[in-house]
């Protein structure tokens, strides 16, 4: 694999991007800008009815971003004109065929002048609709490789998935693609048309039934958590992904087709400034509810490798995988898809447990700041480290309290009867999180990055920009990383 310079790989290039008001879209986004101003064009789709919704999206949610104040610095009052010749705001929505584009005229455009094609555009919420899931996550991507395979010029076409499209697999999860109908239990009988129809025969069910807009979104969650578990994978979230990429592989033919699939994302490492996030994801929730003194417990194996990746880790990763394969030669025979785990299990594994201590320590030295004006003052959490520990901690914490004001309420005929309701929606709330993220809290695999260490070999060989694109976790100090990049940009990001 020779590779050569990716700011000349990107220069001239047309890039249709989806899901383009995403946190990695973004970054993705504004790195091109930043590093290859004379870039040819980005398509960005973005879910808007027309043109005016579109535009008012992507500079309230895009463009209005911290992320972008360095790119604002260095153009000044050059940045709209700069814009406006760079970006094409495209109103569309994956889920529909020619990505929901209504417009004739500029589909044949994107036909005829897109070389490259990323696809971003998902649902990550665990616990979400399954026809939702089912329509973004995989229908969503078979709609995307369709209108990749009309553009004249195509080079390739990129997609980001997730690594834990492997579900609860123990051990060293390799880079391999997913065949059609393949299924994680052995059990096989996936069919994923045949999955479109049973939702919607559930739909059609639930309808007939006049069920409320609120049942119907839960039936269809817990829907979702039971088609997955059919098929060995825990949520619907990562099932979906996971046949997104089995229709991706059936139908690339001859184009060159790149799968990415980043582990945990945090926030950016160095670029286009350290600790940058948008929203509180995973780990990073039990860090704020911790800070604000509300996590008094963690379930989990302290000792597991938590799998974490910078974002700009990630985007770099892509751009130098779309240097690497673009235009290599493709047959419709071909099962060989180019495959890349990006993140730190191998290389630089770093274990819950020091998560923890970085934690505490940075919010014993930056205390959180209550409602009452007081620093809120943590301490160490109490570790459960088994579901049957998790068990006789709520019913002997919670579990028994309720059932005594359950008997309290109906001797006082019903006085308490919202503050009952209250805690028991709480407690179902968090019974329901655990049972969403129970494989994730005692997960036993490590991601191979073969290919993505090859993909780092190659850059490194050949000399490409190496401090422009790294994406080498091997960098990264996770102590300081944590104590002076990430858990200070979560803050910063809560208290904007």
């Amino acid at each position: 694999m020779e590779l050569g310079s990716i700011i000349k790989f990107l220069e001239n290039k047309t890039i249709l991007v989806t899901g383009a008001t995403g946190f990695i879209a973004k970054i993705f986004v504004e790195k091109i800008l930043r590093v290859q101003p004379n870039v040819k064009r980005l398509y960005l789709l973005l879910r808007a009815e027309d043109a005016k919704s579109a535009s008012q999206r992507f500079h309230n949610e895009v463009i209005a971003k911290d992320l972008f104040r360095v790119l604002k610095e260095k153009l000044g009052e050059n940045l709209k004109p700069f814009i406006s010749e760079k970006v094409t705001l495209v109103p569309g929505d994956i889920t529909f065929e020619n990505l929901g584009v209504n417009d004739p005229k500029l589909v044949e455009e994107m036909w005829k002048e897109v070389d490259i094609a990323v696809n971003l555009a998902a649902t990550t919420n665990f616990d979400e609709r399954y026809d939702v899931a089912l329509h973004l996550n995989t229908f969503g991507a078979m709609n995307v490789i369709n209108f990749a395979k009309k553009c004249a010029n195509i080079q390739l076409l990129l997609h980001v998935s997730t690594a834990y499209v492997s579900g609860e697999k123990a051990g060293l999860i390799l880079e391999n693609p997913y065949r059609m109908g393949e299924t994680l239990n052995g059990g096989g009988g996936l069919d994923i048309d045949a999955e479109k129809k049973v939702v919607e025969e559930r739909l059609s069910e639930l309808h007939t039934k006049e069920a409320t807009d609120a049942e119907i979104t839960m039936d269809m969650k817990d829907f979702g958590i039971q088609r997955a578990r059919k098929h060995g994978w825990p949520n619907a979230y990562v099932f979906t992904k996971a046949m997104g990429e089995m229709l991706l592989g059936h139908l690339k033919g001859n184009l060159p087709l790149v799968i990415i699939r980043p582990t945990i994302v945090t926030s950016t490492f160095k670029e286009p400034f350290p600790g940058w996030v948008e929203g509180i994801r995973t780990i990073d929730s039990l860090g704020v509810g911790y800070a604000k003194g509300k996590l008094k417990c963690f379930l989990g194996d302290p000792e597991s490798i938590i799998d974490v990746i910078p974002a700009d880790m990630v985007v770099n990763a892509m751009m130098v995988a779309m240097a690497a394969n673009a235009n290599q030669p493709c047959y419709p025979d071909d099962d060989q898809i180019a495959i890349y785990q990006v993140g730190s299990s191998v290389s630089n594994p770093i274990r819950f447990t020091c998560i923890q201590d970085y934690g505490l320590r940075y919010f014993t030295s930056n205390p959180w700041i209550g409602k009452d004006g007081k620093p809120i003052k943590v301490g160490k959490v109490t570790v459960l480290s088994s579901m049957d520990s998790f068990h006789r901690y709520m019913a002997i914490h919670y579990l028994l309290p309720l059932k005594g004001l359950e008997i309290i309420n109906i001797a006082f005929c019903q006085y308490f009867g919202g503050v009952y309701r209250d805690l028991h929606r709480k407690i179902n709330f968090v019974m329901r999180l655990i049972e969403l993220y129970q494989p994730y809290l005692f997960f036993k695999g490590i991601y191979d990055d073969i290919n993505t260490e090859k993909l780092r070999m190659a850059a490194k060989d050949s000399g490409v920009e190496v401090d422009v694109f790294n994406f080498d976790p091997k960098t990264v100090n996770w102590e300081d990383y944590f104590m002076n990049t990430h858990i200070p940009g979560i803050v910063k990001y809560v208290f904007k």
